[in-house]
């Protein structure tokens, strides 16, 4: 399975951005999909997920964040308005060992490169 995560950038505060995280071999919707962020100095923290049953966030980014799929293109979105100074990390997406979604990285497979998203104030 191979993740390409792509669409970071930088941005002002309170602007928008939306990831992509495009999925090869592993038939993607059959898994569960997660978004992790890891600023410099701190744990990777998760983000949101998505499977077939819906979508969990991180309360600091319900409201603001919507992670959406693809199914037909085995791509992931992650679509970021309202964006903050400590939104600033290095976005990775990841693939779960199964259908479940899970906020513990250590449940995901697969990982991406990761794509740097840096807000300024």
């Amino acid at each position: 399975v191979q993740l390409q995560a792509s669409g970071g950038g930088l941005v002002q505060a309170g602007g928008s951005l939306r990831l992509s995280c495009a999925a090869s071999g592993r038939t993607s919707s059959s898994y569960a999909m997660g978004w992790f962020r890891q600023a410099p100095g701190k744990e990777r923290e998760f983000v949101a997920a998505i499977n077939w049953s819906g979508t969990v966030y991180q309360d600091s980014v319900k409201g603001r964040f919507t992670i959406s799929r693809d199914n037909a293109k085995n791509t992931v979105y992650l679509q970021m308005n309202s964006l903050k100074p400590d939104d600033t990390a290095v976005y990775l997406c990841a693939q779960s060992r199964n259908g479940l979604v899970y906020r513990d990285p250590g449940y995901y497979d697969y990982w991406g490169q990761g794509t740097q998203v840096t807000v300024s104030s």
